[in-house]
């Protein structure tokens, strides 16, 4: 399975988006589009992909915005976490919704991307794994995890969540939600070893840590 993912930052918040593409078909998957959706499908069409899955971690305004215009100009389908099917329903009313539980598998070509409920940082958070990369949205940062004081964020099923990533072989790349690290992108491995939230010895801690640091944070700039 021979995969090109092709990552860039949007917008004024410091957010990632991700082209991910199937090397033999040029099916191409996106996540996230919430803005210069324009710039996206430019990117796209140079690299000669085509987009036909819109691949939503949570549903966050910074996350989905600009999903229906893509969702207009692809027919792409979407696919976002169950129990933030309605919201996405109704952020963008015009695509094909799948509705998912963690475990499904979504066929891009020849290239399968495997879904993970995560949970924590909203109501039904997903992350997506696609080979030796993950995809975490706001579940997971270069050096830091999501907020849980938004609606539907628990630090409790945060920690549950960040368990079930941080199982993954130590090689997994990581393709966060935000620019928010001192890297783009980093691995598990230096996850387990680096990241605060990751050497956390308990659920415990872990809560203590989280909801002792829920504000914003600054983007890193240079």
């Amino acid at each position: 399975m021979a995969v090109e993912i092709f990552q860039t930052e949007v917008g004024l918040l410091g957010n990632f988006n991700e082209l991910i593409a199937d090397a033999a078909t040029r099916k191409c998957a996106v996540v996230d589009p919430a803005y210069e959706v324009d710039r996206l499908l430019s990117e796209a069409r140079a690299r000669n992909w085509q987009i036909e899955a819109i691949l939503i971690t949570h549903t966050h305004h910074d996350h989905i915005e600009g999903a229906e215009e893509m969702a207009r100009a692809t027919g792409a389908t979407l696919y976002v976490g169950a129990g933030e099917a309605d919201a996405a329903m109704a952020a963008v009313p015009s695509a094909k919704l799948v509705a998912l539980s963690g475990g499904e598998t979504i066929a891009l070509g020849e290239t399968s991307i495997e879904t993970l409920a995560t949970p924590g940082h909203t109501l039904a958070g997903t992350s997506y794994l696609i080979g030796g990369a993950v995809v975490t949205g706001d579940t997971l940062f270069v050096g830091g995890v999501g907020r849980t004081d938004f609606p539907g964020g628990s630090p409790q099923i945060l920690w549950q969540s960040l368990q079930k990533l941080a199982a993954l072989p130590e090689e997994t790349r990581v393709y966060p939600g935000h620019d928010y690290g001192q890297s783009p992108t980093s691995t598990i491995g230096w996850e387990r070893l680096h990241n605060p939230y990751l050497l956390c010895q308990s659920e415990t801690e872990f809560v203590a840590l989280r909801t002792g640091k829920n504000a914003p944070r600054p983007l890193r700039r240079g």
